[in-house]
């Protein structure tokens, strides 16, 4: 589809499905990567050498060692309803990652979030003395280290989930946080962020001023680190190393990928770092094996945008004339990350949008079948499972790169990306919430 065409489509506020024209094979498009497979493996012993501290700050992580991650669920009768209901011809096997019920933060974002503030606590205290890679981290937990760690302050801009990563696990170790959070942020994930004793600070405008005032109030201050969601390689990498585990789980479940078994992956996309960082993870892992692609709001397809002009953070949905307002809270994000997009160039599959009465639906339909409860915004996912062997352009894609014959064969996996924090009284009206 041609670039003027897709963003006609995008400014239409219609349900789009795009082939990335830039994707390359992943031999030739490592070369040009900044980050490498060596940096996510960096990250993923870093995590290994913090589960002592997490474990004893966060009790229900033991099962774990202090690990967070997060089941990967078989779920046939969604399969069975995608089938029936939107005609989707999904063969082989579909999962669900459940993101949603990430200990701590209960979304994606404390892969990512909980990443960056341990690292900014590793390299304060390597500095000020008070720990060594040789040492027991959950040292980290007394008095002496949580009266340093309160001269500083950790500072994020968000729609909600990431503040909720930052803020719940920077004030576990002593941080002062401050969390800005746009006008889409529920108050729900306000009030419990206050609870932890995290600083909210609310704006009436979207996501891109959050983070303005954010980063501006932040660099007044010599003692306090931004965690800046649209740049962030700290964020990006900590994202990328569920590809490991993942790796590990499917191995678990004699799930193999190969030749004749490819893996498609689904993801909720925002600004792009927790999809994108979890693409490029999964890219390190399996190469051209793996079709990832990422699914957006119709009215806030803002990386998608980005992508398609080839402008990346030089665009935003309102250029088009699009609202940036969607029931999809977690990615009311009205400009991407221009780091994150120029990273998936060569990598990313492609991208589908879906309307917010969709959501609904997905989220109802999972719920009837598997008992599984999501919020809006992770349900995205399930329109590119739903429309992968439908939609002409992604029917192209799998032509183009001899995938037909082994649709059913694949595996395939939406990654949901939050809703176990969700107080019940929200779900019910979620459940109850119908639009045309």
């Amino acid at each position: 589809m041609e670039e003027k065409e897709i963003l006609r489509r995008l400014a239409a506020a219609e349900e789009t499905a795009w082939k990335n024209p830039k994707w390359r094979p992943f031999a030739e498009a490592e070369e040009e990567l900044e980050l490498k497979r060596k940096d996510m493996e960096e990250a993923a012993e870093r995590l290994r050498r913090f589960a002592p501290l997490i474990r004893k700050c966060f009790p229900e992580t033991e099962s774990r060692g202090g690990m967070i991650e997060s089941d990967l669920a078989e779920i046939p009768r969604m399969k069975e309803e995608l089938n029936r209901r939107y005609k989707s011809s999904l063969a082989g096997r579909l999962f669900l990652k459940e993101d949603s019920h990430l200990a701590i933060a209960g979304s994606v974002k404390a892969r990512g979030g909980i990443y960056e503030v341990l690292k900014h606590t590793e390299e304060l205290a390597f500095e000020e003395g008070l720990l060594s890679e040789q040492d027991d981290y959950s040292i980290l937990a007394s008095d002496t280290c949580r009266n340093f760690f309160r001269k500083y302050t950790i500072q994020v801009g968000s729609t909600g989930n990431l503040g909720m990563s930052i803020g719940i696990m920077g004030a576990a170790v002593g941080y002062r946080v401050i969390v800005h959070m746009s006008s889409d942020a529920r108050q729900w994930k306000k009030d419990l962020l206050r609870s932890h004793g995290v600083e909210v600070r609310e704006y009436e405008s979207d996501y891109s001023e959050a983070v303005k005032q954010g980063r501006a109030l932040s660099d007044q201050d010599p003692f306090s680190y931004f965690v800046d969601d649209e740049n962030s390689r700290n964020l990006f990498l900590g994202y990328a190393v569920a590809a490991i585990r993942l790796r590990n789980q499917l191995r678990d479940l004699a799930v193999p990928v190969d030749e004749a078994h490819p893996l498609f992956v689904f993801l909720p996309c925002g600004v792009g770092g927790a999809p994108g960082g979890i693409t490029f993870g999964l890219k390190q892992i399996w190469g051209d094996l793996v079709h990832c692609f990422f699914e957006e709001p119709v009215q806030a397809p803002c990386m998608l945008a980005g992508m398609a002009s080839g402008r990346h953070s030089g665009i935003c949905v309102q250029d088009l004339g699009l609202t940036g307002k969607t029931h999809a809270d977690g990615l009311a994000v009205g400009r991407p990350s221009g780091f994150v997009g120029q990273v998936m160039e060569p990598l990313l599959s492609g991208e589908f949008t879906v309307k917010d009465a969709r959501l609904y639906d997905y989220m109802r339909e999972l719920l009837d079948t598997e008992g599984i409860f999501l919020e809006p915004s992770a349900c995205a996912a399930f329109q590119g499972a739903a429309q992968i062997r439908r939609a002409p352009e992604t029917r192209e894609y799998l032509r183009e790169h001899q995938l037909l014959d082994k649709m059913d064969q694949a595996s395939y996996i939406v990654w949901a990306t939050g809703g176990s924090l969700v107080p019940e009284e929200i779900r019910r009206e979620y459940r109850e919430t119908y639009l045309e």
